[in-house]
């Protein structure tokens, strides 16, 4: 009997064991398959609070007593009159009551300006909430790319133009070729004093292994329906019409480019920076590709007062082998572009 009972109390512990176990583990199945759903995630940064922060921390280090206390008795009163303008704005129905928001984005575009989908995201949340009186304000670098991709960022920062809310753009580094075409959209660029900029251009190019095909006795066959359905191959032997072609076709989207830029940037003479020329921030402005020479730092500080600073994230979720191989294709695609931008930077 005392066994009977020292094992229904074993197997009662055991049973117990086991559901707790299932449970857990239906659990984190459920959180799994949740994350699996969901894309990414929006996230929203308080910049003009962290501005503040640093700025009061530092006073607290600098200041004496006496002024920290003057200090933050003005403060006081400042916030009191702020206050008491909110409260007179709502009895009287005002649409001005509270500052007015910035919202910042961040683009560092890839050659296939993969980022568009985080961009896309960003701006859509943006809009969704943002009025006229709001601004948008990017920090822009890019070296440009390919021709869609970049043509799709551009359409992105469109629809703020779309929706008639400011667009500020900033270049602190590069924004060039598919980078410019996007920068141009702005109502307002500021650079600062050496970043490039320009470069409105089109390049193509192509490695040909039939000569080597040919060496080792390899054929290569391509069949195609359609006079111009490939021009230039890599594989096959090329000919005076394909390069013809190809070169035709450079062009027309030289042209779209050149109407892209001169549509937004109607203060610019098209035809003399259309070269596929670069230029540094100092050059840039007396040729009207930017408007101010500023840091973007040095522009959200003086926002500060003014406007309400809200950075807005969106970061896409990925698995262990998309992180894998974005790191691999990152570092490829960092050193072919550091080949092609040998030629043109400069080192002091």
């Amino acid at each position: 009997m005392e066994f009977l009972s020292e094992y229904g109390l074993f197997l009662a512990k055991a049973v117990t064991f086991i559901l707790t176990l299932v449970i857990c583990l239906l659990a984190i199945i459920a959180i799994a398959s949740k994350q699996r759903n969901k894309k990414g995630e929006l996230e929203l940064i308080d910049l003009s609070a962290q501005l503040k922060e640093t700025k009061q921390s530092i006073e607290e280090q600098l200041l004496t007593s006496h002024q920290l206390k003057v200090r933050h008795k003005n403060d006081k009163k400042a916030q009191k009159e702020k206050d008491k303008q909110a409260k007179k704005a709502a009895k009287s129905g005002s649409d001005e009551e509270g500052l007015a928001q910035l919202y910042v984005i961040d683009f560092k575009g890839s050659i296939d300006a993969r980022e568009v989908l985080s961009l896309r995201e960003e701006i859509t949340a943006i809009l969704s909430v943002a009025s006229e009186k709001d601004e948008v304000f990017v920090r822009l670098e890019s070296g440009g790319g390919m021709v869609h991709g970049y043509g799709l960022a551009a359409s992105q920062l469109q629809r703020i133009k779309d929706h008639h809310i400011p667009l500020t753009i900033a270049v602190d580094k590069v924004a060039a070729s598919g980078g410019y075409m996007m920068a141009c959209i702005a109502d307002k660029i500021i650079s600062a004093p050496f970043a490039i900029l320009g470069s409105i251009g089109v390049i193509a190019q192509i490695p040909n292994f039939n000569r080597l095909l040919k060496k080792h006795d390899i054929e290569f066959e391509q069949l195609t329906a359609g006079e111009y359905k490939r021009t230039l191959t890599m594989f096959g032997e090329n000919d005076q019409v394909g390069r013809d072609k190809f070169k035709q076709e450079l062009q027309e989207t030289h042209e779209l480019f050149k109407q892209f830029v001169a549509t937004h940037r109607s203060q610019v003479d098209i035809d003399k920076v259309a070269t596929g020329e670069h230029w540094y921030g100092l050059q840039a402005i007396e040729r009207n590709l930017v408007d101010e020479i500023l840091t973007s730092d040095d522009y959200l500080v003086a926002q500060l007062d003014n406007r309400h600073i809200i950075q807005i994230k969106y970061t896409q979720r990925k698995k262990l082998a998309d992180k894998l191989g974005h790191a691999v294709s990152l570092a490829i695609e960092n050193s072919v572009f550091k080949l092609m931008q040998l030629n043109i930077n400069r080192l002091f």
